[in-house]
């Protein structure tokens, strides 16, 4: 007697040998909505509670409160994930009430809401992390919360009033310009991806695969987070910014950054800053009172760029007078405030300042305020004075067209 067929059995051994039922596919936004809220959820599992909006959350908390605000605000996004909601997130019932958007950090949530809900090319994988990517993820460091911020914050608060005073300053970080790795060093700050970034500390140093030195960092952020990225991914992600700047060292006073050597020394030292440079230009226009002093008639400005850039378009310019200009000198400065030295360059030249006013492209009125009749030997002696720093001690004379000694410069005691 043959045994009676169990369908219910046979069907069950059968199934697994049956193909996989086809998942219903996602589109490429699709995937980025779930995986950002997948964050999010990761978030509620790890602190118990929804992201909440204020200034006293940490920024990734904030972030990730506002990109909840846009899930539940958009309905496809509500549908996609409604079946995923395993903590009711979308709910009604957990909106929380948001705080007034003038307190977000505007920037920075926009680009971190662009990357979770943007549109995506067509081509891109989930879980397929490109080359950049990776490199990204390198720089970024799993940047978290500073547990000892409090240690820190006093140095931020300093450095902001030197800022403030003029007593340091901001110089753009250039690949060409020959920042390298070493000046990146214990104590430095730097401004990177709108966050001031302190180097707190240097790790041994150590052989990358590709055979050059490298360290491991910890970075502190102005916005209470840190993270331990490699000395080579903090070059590279200064690098990659065009916004980056490096932060110079406190100054002694308030026009220089130290005394030695001295801002305008031409053999600078190796920790010096490229500050800018001042340009002195004669003009070539043919207004007649322009002709009639041009030898004496000079432009004195202070700029951080190229000064071959800065006159291309002079004879466009109303502060060039509306003509071409030739270069008379150029000074470079290092370790210098660009603007507190201008504003001294012409108050010291008030007096010669020419007097003149010229019809600009539209025919409006323009008074140019960067021009003086003064001798190209007088700026010379300018300079000097600003460099050896007794320049407070002289006034320009114009009848005599010559710097005069007001006080003597090392006077005797009697």
């Amino acid at each position: 007697m043959t045994d009676e067929l169990d369908l219910d059995a046979l069907a069950e051994q059968l199934a697994d040998f049956a193909p996989p039922e086809k998942k219903t596919g996602r589109s490429a936004r699709e995937e980025r909505i779930i995986a950002g809220f997948e964050e999010i959820q990761r978030f509620v599992d790890e602190h118990g509670h929804a992201p909440r909006h204020g200034e006293e959350r940490d920024i990734f908390e904030r972030l990730y409160a506002t990109r909840l605000d846009r899930l539940r605000a958009q309905e496809d996004c509500r549908a996609i994930l409604a079946p995923l909601d395993r903590q009711g997130l979308l709910g009604p019932s957990a909106i929380a009430v948001m705080d007034d958007p003038a307190n977000l950090d505007t920037d920075a949530l926009l680009a971190e809401l662009e990357g979770a809900l943007g549109t995506p090319e067509i081509t891109e994988l989930r879980h397929v992390r490109t080359a950049e990517e990776k490199r990204a993820a390198e720089e970024i460091a799993n940047r978290e919360r500073c547990a000892d911020f409090a240690t820190f914050r006093p140095r931020f608060e300093q450095l902001q009033r030197d800022l403030d005073s003029g007593a340091r300053i901001t110089q753009p970080i250039r690949k060409d310009a020959g920042f390298l790795k070493t000046d990146i060093r214990t104590g430095e700050f730097f401004i990177l991806g709108g966050q001031i970034a302190h180097v707190a500390e240097v790790g041994d140093t150590f052989k990358a695969p590709n055979g050059e030195s490298d360290a491991r960092l910890r970075v502190i952020y102005s916005n209470g987070t840190e993270s331990n990225l490699l000395l080579r991914s903090l070059q590279r992600a200064l690098y990659k910014d065009e916004t980056s700047r490096r932060i110079s060292e406190p100054s002694a006073g308030p026009l220089f950054v130290r005394e030695e050597p001295s801002p305008f020394s031409s053999e600078p030292q190796e920790d010096d800053l490229a500050s800018g440079t001042i340009y002195v230009l004669r003009s070539k226009s043919e207004h007649p009172l322009v002709a009639a002093n041009r030898e004496v008639l000079h432009k004195i400005g202070v700029t951080g760029g190229d000064v071959q850039k800065r006159i291309a378009n002079a004879k466009l310019d109303a502060t060039f007078l509306l003509a071409d200009v030739e270069v008379v000198a150029t000074y470079t400065l290092y370790n210098i405030n660009r603007t507190k030295l201008e504003n001294l360059i012409h108050r010291v030249f008030e007096p010669a300042r020419l007097n003149i006013e010229i019809k600009d492209r539209f025919g409006n009125p323009v008074t140019p305020r960067e021009w003086f009749l003064v001798p190209r030997f007088v700026i010379d002696d300018v300079v000097d004075r600003i460099k050896d720093g007794t320049i407070s001690n002289y006034f320009y004379d114009v009848s005599h067209a010559s710097l005069v000694e007001t006080r003597p410069t090392n006077p005797k005691q009697t």
